[in-house]
């Protein structure tokens, strides 16, 4: 458990003090995917260690994957107030799953799972209801798809949760997809949690993609990716990160902007890639 031990001496081999001060934006707001930190699920405490370094690098929320909070929605008092003595915005929960768990009919996750996550979600204190999901193949499919994220959207607002779709498998051949469902979609009920890593290794030009559709956009995922594609820590590959700031801030957009720091080797090492990561991030975005 070194990596959620580890304290002001990782910070300070990163640049960054002991206590790291907020960013200096005052409209969006910096939130970490908790993908690389070594959680038990079996243990809370693992969770909140990891937000206790968050915090002190000096994010403002977290995300976080069901599966790393789903055994307290049993008893979620204790475990939302140790959430919330964190000072930490807890943007919301994500279902992601393998392909064949996706419901063949909307090719996101069943109602089944994403009812309890959602309500489970909501008693810990999450915001966002954020599903993943797998490219439907014909037209019919799409509209299915269409069709569930809005009844999963209706689901969401219902017990006071906005839901966020995150992509995914989708812009890994095409955006044509994601246009699709941006634009047919119920903006009532349907908001995005834009993967600008993801999309920019389809090809896309994140930052077009952000000025036509920054309306819709509630948080933004920026991972990194080296000339060979492989990931690598943010600000140390190719992604556009210092015009995809740019390109927020002129639009005066307001949400949250994540770092998601995965490895393909399934690490999970914590500060010693978050740190330098939202090191990159207060440099992109300082005013």
């Amino acid at each position: 458990m070194a990596a959620l031990t580890a304290g002001g001496a990782v910070l300070e081999a990163f640049g960054l003090p002991a206590a790291a001060a907020k960013p200096k934006v005052s409209k969006i707001k910096f939130g970490v995917q908790l993908n690389a930190f070594p959680i038990d699920p079996k243990r809370f405490d693992t969770f909140t260690a990891a937000l206790g370094q968050v915090k002190q690098l000096g994010y403002q929320g977290f995300e976080s994957g069901f599966a790393n909070i789903q055994e307290q929605f049993a008893s979620p008092a204790e475990a939302r107030k140790k959430i919330e003595d964190t000072g930490l915005t807890f943007f919301g929960v994500h279902i992601f799953l393998a392909t064949p768990r996706y419901d063949p009919r909307t090719f996101i996750a069943p109602a089944a799972l994403y009812e309890p996550i959602a309500q489970g979600g909501k008693s810990l204190g999450a915001k966002h209801l954020i599903l993943s999901g797998a490219p439907p193949s014909t037209p019919d499919e799409l509209q299915q798809k269409i069709n569930g994220l809005n009844a999963a959207g209706r689901y969401a607002r219902g017990i006071g949760l906005a839901l966020a779709y995150h992509n995914e498998y989708e812009s890994d051949t095409s955006a044509a997809e994601l246009e699709q469902l941006y634009s047919r979609t119920d903006p009532a009920l349907v908001s995005f949690l834009l993967d600008a890593g993801h999309a920019y290794r389809s090809g896309m030009n994140v930052q077009n993609f952000i000025r036509a559709h920054s309306k819709r956009i509630v948080g933004i995922h920026l991972r990194d990716y080296n000339a060979d594609g492989h990931l690598v820590s943010l600000g140390q590959g190719t992604f556009p990160l210092q015009a995809v700031a740019d390109t927020l801030k002129q639009l005066d957009w307001t949400g949250w902007v994540e770092n998601e720091e995965e490895r393909e080797d399934h690490s999970h090492t914590g500060l010693d890639v978050i740190a330098p990561a939202y090191k990159a991030m207060k440099e992109a975005f300082a005013s």
